[in-house]
């Protein structure tokens, strides 16, 4: 991992600037300029000196990146511009209604927009997960023609485009349109960005490396981190960048709070014209609603409109379950679950993971059955139970998927036999994630209740079958920012990535090859 740099940057006698680099001093020359450039919103046409204390401290033009060490000094020099004077030629284009009332100056200013709505009754928030295939954005018009011509001039000799304008150009757009799914890309998602760009422009490809991207790689990462920095100097609420610029905290990764689980609304700013005090006023009013029956539109309104206040609540404050449960009861309803989980993620709870699931179960049931070993003789018991018609075929799979994975059952899922539930407090009280299955002995009887529970309280009942609760469960581990349990990760991660396929785009060896399984 690169070591974290810091660089003076002098623009004049009266104005210097200090420029942090946490990813290390770039590869060359040309990300360095385009880092300061983003960073201090500086046109470009510059070139930068280099401070030499051989020489007494005197100041050199850069020629090469090694000149550049850790805590010096570099000076930014503007170049002159060329300016030509062109006369304006009135000409009316019939194509274009005048009644837009839109001039080139205004179309030209809305193109350094950063946020922006296409209706005003539209949600504070994102409304689409990461593509499955990331689509290049259109450029401006200069760098369009610039992006063609190269693009013919690459398929003609395979000369490949280095200009600096249309890099800044094109970083520019890529970083708004990347911020309209998530503030902090993973290094899968940024690959996944730069492929497209390569594929529709190939002439923007450089050369020295294995497969022309990586620079681009690195450009996009450190372009992220600056329009991270321009939308916090905006002086809107944009909580998910907050966060972390306000918490005293180290510059290592680990500390941020920042979306893990491909959760696409982590933390959404309030309502325009809302203030945490309205909003807390709209919990109180809730507190009521839900004491009232029949109540059900009501009350998905309301934790509608409070959704990005219990965000800031759940994931800056962490607290307790009981908790959240005292201050948001209807959260611990099933359908306030499945709902919450579709304002995070944008994507239907049930219905995904149950769609995927039995699209999956044909195959699934023909891999367990061959499987040998000791997880193979585990699952044996259940797929006879399974024959026999003794078993929800669902919950059949949960429990040998769990098997097949090399982790237990019994982390998971606790079954119960003529048992009432006075018996099983002591049980609840002690797990930390943990689904209770109460049956009776009747062959082939379903459950009589399915009880999920979290940091040793029940947290909803009645769900009926295994696989039900295992679908509410990862809705409360998103509505709760919860973490995994550590000896269930491969479980969990086929949940996620598999079944509700969020952040699909890389999986652990052994999900990785359950996957490959399931796609022969």
């Amino acid at each position: 991992m690169s070591t974290p740099a810091k660089l003076r940057i002098i623009f004049d006698d009266h104005t210097v600037h200090k420029l942090l680099l946490p990813s290390g001093i770039p590869s060359s020359i040309q990300d360095l300029k385009l880092v300061i450039q983003s960073t201090f919103s500086i046109p470009d046409g510059f070139t930068l000196m280099y401070q030499d204390m051989e020489f007494g401290g005197q100041f050199f033009t850069l020629a090469s990146i090694e000149d550049v060490q850790d805590m010096g000094s570099l000076k930014v020099v503007q170049v002159e511009p060329v300016i030509v004077n062109l006369s304006a030629v009135e000409e009316k284009d019939d194509n274009l209604p005048e009644s837009d009332g839109l001039s080139f100056t205004s179309l030209a200013s809305q193109d350094t927009i950063l946020l922006s709505s296409s209706s005003d009754e539209s949600p504070s928030y994102r409304s689409q997960p990461w593509p499955r295939q990331f689509e290049i954005p259109p450029f401006s018009f200069d760098t369009q023609l610039m992006l063609d011509a190269g693009n013919r001039a690459y398929h003609s000799n395979g000369t490949l485009l280095n200009n600096p304008k249309v890099t800044s150009s094109v970083l520019e757009k890529l970083a708004e349109r990347i911020f309209q799914y998530t503030a902090y890309p993973t290094g899968i998602q940024v690959i996944n960005v730069v492929e497209a760009l390569v594929e529709k422009y190939p002439c923007l490809k450089e050369p020295g490396s294995f497969n022309g991207m990586y620079g681009w790689q690195q450009r996009i990462k450190y372009k992220m981190g600056n329009y991270r920095a321009k939308v916090r100097g905006l002086q809107i609420a944009c909580p998910e960048l907050e966060v972390n610029s306000s918490r005293k905290m180290t510059s290592s990764p680990k500390g941020l709070k920042r979306p893990k689980k491909a959760e696409v609304n982590y933390l959404p700013p309030l309502p325009l014209g809302e203030t945490k005090e309205t909003m807390e006023e709209e919990r109180v009013v809730l507190l009521t609603e839900v004491k009232k029956t029949n109540n059900n539109k009501i009350i998905r309104e309301k934790m509608e409109k409070t959704f990005p206040y219990r965000r800031l609540e759940v994931v800056n404050q962490m607290p307790a379950v009981p908790g959240v449960m005292e201050r948001w009861p209807a959260l611990f309803y099933e359908s306030q679950v499945k709902e919450e989980f579709k304002r995070i993620t944008t994507i239907h709870l049930d219905r995904t993971f149950l769609t995927k699931m039995d699209f999956y179960t044909p195959k699934l049931l023909t891999i367990f059955k061959s499987k040998g070993g000791t997880a193979g003789a585990k699952m044996k018991s259940v797929l006879e139970s399974l024959s026999q018609q003794q078993i929800d075929s669902r919950d059949a799979v949960i429990r040998c998927l769990i098997h097949f994975l090399g982790e237990s059952t019994e982390e998971l899922i606790k079954d119960y036999q003529d048992v009432s539930k006075d018996v099983i407090e002591q049980d609840i009280k002690n797990s930390v994630i943990k689904i209770l299955v109460l049956g009776n002995a009747a062959e082939g009887a379903p459950p009589t209740d399915v009880i999920i529970v979290i940091d040793g309280t029940e947290v909803l009942g009645g769900c009926k079958t295994l696989t039900n609760a295992c679908i509410l469960l990862m809705g409360f581990v998103y509505s709760l920012n919860l973490s995994y349990p550590p000896k269930l990760k491969y479980t969990f991660e086929v949940f996620q990535k598999l079944l509700l396929e969020l952040d699909d785009l890389k999986f652990s060896a052994k999900v990785d090859s359950l996957r490959r399984k399931l796609l022969m």
